[in-house]
Protein backbone atom coordinates (compact mmCIF):
# COMPACT_ATOMS: atom_id res chain seq x y z
CA UNK A 1 0.00 0.00 0.00
CA UNK A 2 2.60 2.43 0.28
CA UNK A 3 3.13 5.16 -2.06
CA UNK A 4 6.39 6.45 -3.51
CA UNK A 5 7.83 8.25 -0.16
CA UNK A 6 4.13 7.92 1.28
CA UNK A 7 4.72 6.32 4.30
CA UNK A 8 7.40 8.53 6.01
CA UNK A 9 5.44 11.47 4.88
CA UNK A 10 2.65 10.13 7.02
CA UNK A 11 4.82 10.04 10.30
CA UNK A 12 5.37 12.86 10.01
CA UNK A 13 2.05 14.32 9.46
CA UNK A 14 1.14 12.44 12.23
CA UNK A 15 3.84 13.75 14.68
CA UNK A 16 3.22 17.24 13.38
CA UNK A 17 -0.49 16.55 14.01
CA UNK A 18 0.23 15.85 17.73
CA UNK A 19 -0.19 11.76 17.36
CA UNK A 20 1.66 9.18 18.08
CA UNK A 21 2.52 7.58 15.35
CA UNK A 22 1.10 3.47 15.32
CA UNK A 23 0.83 0.79 12.77
CA UNK A 24 -2.71 1.38 12.58
CA UNK A 25 -2.81 4.98 11.75
CA UNK A 26 -0.39 4.73 9.66
CA UNK A 27 -2.31 1.71 7.73
CA UNK A 28 -5.47 3.60 7.69
CA UNK A 29 -3.75 6.80 6.17
CA UNK A 30 -2.15 4.44 3.32
CA UNK A 31 -5.76 2.60 3.01
CA UNK A 32 -7.35 6.04 2.08
CA UNK A 33 -4.46 6.41 -0.84
CA UNK A 34 -3.90 10.44 -2.34
CA UNK A 35 -7.49 10.70 -3.23
CA UNK A 36 -11.15 9.41 -2.57
CA UNK A 37 -14.00 9.05 -0.56
CA UNK A 38 -13.98 5.83 1.21
CA UNK A 39 -16.47 4.33 4.01
CA UNK A 40 -14.93 2.88 7.13
CA UNK A 41 -15.94 -0.75 5.94
CA UNK A 42 -14.03 0.12 3.04
CA UNK A 43 -11.24 1.54 4.71
CA UNK A 44 -11.70 -1.56 6.95
CA UNK A 45 -11.30 -4.06 4.53
CA UNK A 46 -8.20 -2.26 2.98
CA UNK A 47 -6.79 -2.00 6.16
CA UNK A 48 -7.05 -5.80 6.95
CA UNK A 49 -4.63 -6.94 4.70
CA UNK A 50 -1.83 -5.13 6.20
CA UNK A 51 -3.02 -5.59 9.61
CA UNK A 52 -5.37 -9.24 9.61
CA UNK A 53 -6.20 -8.75 13.53
CA UNK A 54 -7.82 -5.31 13.65
CA UNK A 55 -11.21 -4.04 13.87
CA UNK A 56 -13.85 -2.56 12.65
CA UNK A 57 -14.13 -0.57 16.11
CA UNK A 58 -10.56 0.38 15.78
CA UNK A 59 -10.97 1.75 12.25
CA UNK A 60 -13.64 3.94 13.29
CA UNK A 61 -11.34 4.65 16.57
CA UNK A 62 -8.81 5.97 14.03
CA UNK A 63 -10.56 7.19 11.55
CA UNK A 64 -12.07 9.55 14.07
CA UNK A 65 -8.22 10.55 15.89
CA UNK A 66 -7.07 11.49 12.42
CA UNK A 67 -10.42 13.43 11.52
CA UNK A 68 -10.12 15.67 14.88
CA UNK A 69 -6.56 15.79 14.77
CA UNK A 70 -7.16 17.70 10.55
CA UNK A 71 -5.63 15.11 8.76
CA UNK A 72 -8.49 13.28 7.21
CA UNK A 73 -11.83 15.10 6.20
CA UNK A 74 -15.25 13.81 6.63
CA UNK A 75 -18.29 14.24 4.71
CA UNK A 76 -22.05 12.87 5.06
CA UNK A 77 -23.83 12.83 1.76
CA UNK A 78 -27.55 12.59 2.46
CA UNK A 79 -28.59 8.82 2.20
CA UNK A 80 -24.88 7.43 2.13
CA UNK A 81 -22.31 6.40 5.27
CA UNK A 82 -19.75 9.16 6.44
CA UNK A 83 -16.83 9.16 4.54
CA UNK A 84 -13.74 9.94 4.66
CA UNK A 85 -10.75 11.31 2.66
CA UNK A 86 -7.03 13.03 2.78
CA UNK A 87 -7.70 15.93 1.34
CA UNK A 88 -8.07 18.50 3.97
CA UNK A 89 -8.11 22.64 4.14
CA UNK A 90 -8.51 23.95 1.52
CA UNK A 91 -12.79 24.18 1.35
CA UNK A 92 -13.34 22.38 -1.23
CA UNK A 93 -16.99 20.85 -2.22
CA UNK A 94 -18.57 17.40 -3.42
CA UNK A 95 -20.51 16.12 -6.42
CA UNK A 96 -22.11 12.96 -5.92
CA UNK A 97 -24.22 11.28 -8.66
CA UNK A 98 -27.93 10.11 -7.60
CA UNK A 99 -27.51 6.85 -9.42
CA UNK A 100 -23.81 4.96 -8.88
CA UNK A 101 -23.60 7.19 -5.76
CA UNK A 102 -20.19 8.01 -6.98
CA UNK A 103 -18.06 11.32 -5.40
CA UNK A 104 -16.05 13.58 -6.70
CA UNK A 105 -14.15 16.64 -5.43
CA UNK A 106 -14.83 20.52 -6.63
CA UNK A 107 -12.99 23.36 -5.91
CA UNK A 108 -14.31 26.16 -4.32
CA UNK A 109 -17.07 27.72 -5.70
CA UNK A 110 -16.74 31.47 -5.89
CA UNK A 111 -13.60 32.66 -4.28
CA UNK A 112 -11.57 32.10 -0.96
CA UNK A 113 -12.97 29.99 1.50
CA UNK A 114 -15.59 29.93 3.01
CA UNK A 115 -16.72 30.71 -0.80
CA UNK A 116 -20.26 31.67 0.36
CA UNK A 117 -21.30 33.81 2.43
CA UNK A 118 -25.17 34.01 4.01
CA UNK A 119 -27.10 37.21 3.72
CA UNK A 120 -27.32 37.32 7.79
CA UNK A 121 -24.41 35.18 9.75
CA UNK A 122 -26.33 35.63 13.22
CA UNK A 123 -23.08 37.00 14.78
CA UNK A 124 -21.16 33.92 13.85
CA UNK A 125 -17.52 34.21 12.54
CA UNK A 126 -18.09 32.17 8.95
CA UNK A 127 -15.61 30.24 8.58
CA UNK A 128 -16.26 26.75 6.14
CA UNK A 129 -19.22 26.66 3.90
CA UNK A 130 -20.26 22.91 2.29
CA UNK A 131 -21.92 22.39 -1.22
CA UNK A 132 -22.86 19.25 -2.19
CA UNK A 133 -23.95 18.97 -5.90
CA UNK A 134 -26.17 16.17 -6.98
CA UNK A 135 -26.85 14.91 -10.66
CA UNK A 136 -25.90 12.12 -12.62
CA UNK A 137 -22.15 11.71 -13.44
CA UNK A 138 -21.08 11.07 -16.96
CA UNK A 139 -20.87 7.54 -16.88
CA UNK A 140 -24.47 7.01 -15.58
CA UNK A 141 -25.75 9.90 -17.78
CA UNK A 142 -24.36 7.74 -20.86
CA UNK A 143 -25.85 4.52 -19.91
CA UNK A 144 -28.85 3.02 -22.08
CA UNK A 145 -32.09 3.78 -20.20
CA UNK A 146 -33.74 0.77 -18.60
Amino acid sequence: MEVHGMATDDAERLRAAGLKVTAPRKAVLAALGGQGHFDADTVFERVRGELPTTSLQAVYGVLAALTGAGLLRRIEPAGSPALYERRTGDNHHHLVCTKCHTVADVDCVVGQPPCLEPADAGGFAIHTAEVTFWGLCESCRSEPAA
